[in-house]
């Protein structure tokens, strides 16, 4: 009878190399979509190359004084959804919304994005479905899809478990910076509409839906219209086309002068982030009606008004502070760019901090 051991492999630690390598094959198309002529080398190299200027005619884009911008954000328990849900193909373009709507906020264009996915055991067909979602996120930013990393880690997550992280990076000209040092008291807040949670807030809405009312993600909310999984899936909106758009009509005028993404913290805490030392915000909170999900999650938490707005967009993704005499103007830019832009208040002398008020 022979002792011979039989060797083991990396497979048979949890590690299937040969999945990874169909992986790869099946998302190359995916990644080689988002790419523009500022994209050099190929696809699979050690690391993606870049291109920041370049002159040839049809494409021409220079800049004088170019800074990089650069940011990094993950989906949160959103992914917690989504796996209950045994659906992939939209986590990844929250993924990339909550890095390029940051990066836009000091107004950069993005440039390219890449991606870091963890699991636990790789699955081909279910990780190109995360992959998808990245690129749709890519395709709708303008970013290239430069490159990115999948880990499987059986030792690390569970069954069915994965977590996702995203790192994009921009360019803005020097000289147009956005760093709210020009706002002043009277200044406008514009706000343009979220499409509803984004990706905040799913520790306690998940807490309510599931651990508090015992739900299903299949279950029917005649209040929503719609099943409760499909209103939580709901991508977050990628802004930076309209900003872009806006910012490229004034590019003499510095008619906007801050911008705020709306994400964890809500209004309260973003806005201010935006506002020189002793100024605040007075926001008229009926001047635009939150999506249905929020007064829903209110209901049945029960919740209160000043933690929901302290947790969630309530229906506010992004804002821009404005110079009084342009407000009107820029609303009307921003609706021939597709949004319903929506006034929110004015600048005023206080610390620090976002008061609402009815009219």
């Amino acid at each position: 009878m022979s002792n011979r051991k039989q060797n083991v492999t990396y497979k048979t630690a949890g590690v299937d190399i040969n999945a990874g390598d169909e992986m790869v094959d099946q998302i190359k198309h995916l990644c080689g979509r988002t790419y523009s002529p500022r994209v050099l080398g190929k696809y699979g190299a050690f690391a993606g190359l870049f291109r920041l200027d370049y002159n040839e005619k049809l494409f021409a884009r220079n800049y004088r004084e170019p800074v990089l911008i650069a940011c990094t954000d993950g989906v949160g328990t959103k992914i917690k959804v989504a796996a209950q849900m045994q659906k992939y193909d939209t986590v990844g373009i929250d993924l990339v919304a909550m890095s390029v709507n940051d990066l836009i906020v000091q107004g950069g264009e993005p440039l390219f994005f890449l991606d870091y996915l963890a699991v636990h055991k790789l699955d081909p067909a279910i990780t190109t479905q995360m992959v998808k979602g990245v690129s749709d996120g890519c395709l709708e930013s303008g970013a290239a899809l430069l490159g990115g990393e999948t880990a499987e880690m059986p030792a690390v997550y569970a069954p069915g478990e994965f977590d996702m992280a995203g790192f994009a990076v921009g360019v803005v000209e020097k000289s147009r910076v956005l760093d709210g040092s020009t706002v002043e008291i009277g200044d406008s807040i514009i706000g343009l509409p979220s499409s509803g949670l984004h990706s905040n807030g799913y520790a306690l809405v998940r807490h309510i839906c599931f651990d508090k009312m015992g739900l299903s993600t299949d279950a029917y909310i005649p209040e929503l219209r719609s099943q409760l999984g499909e209103e939580l899936l709901r991508p977050t909106r990628i802004y930076v086309k309209s900003v872009l758009g806006l910012l490229q009509h004034y590019k003499v005028k510095r008619v906007v002068k801050a911008m705020s993404h709306i994400t964890g913290g809500g209004l309260p805490g973003n806005l201010p982030r935006v506002l020189p030392e002793g100024m605040a915000v007075r926001i008229k909170r009926d001047s635009w009606t939150p999506p249905p999900i929020f007064d829903w999650l209110q209901k049945n938490g029960p919740v209160d008004s000043e933690e929901m707005f302290n947790v969630f967009n309530m229906g506010i993704g992004y804002c821009f502070v404005v110079a009084p005499k342009f407000t009107r103007y820029v609303m009307s830019h921003l609706r021939g760019l597709g949004e319903k832009p929506v006034f929110l208040g004015k600048v005023k002398a206080a610390s620090g901090g976002v008061d609402f008020e009815w009219s």
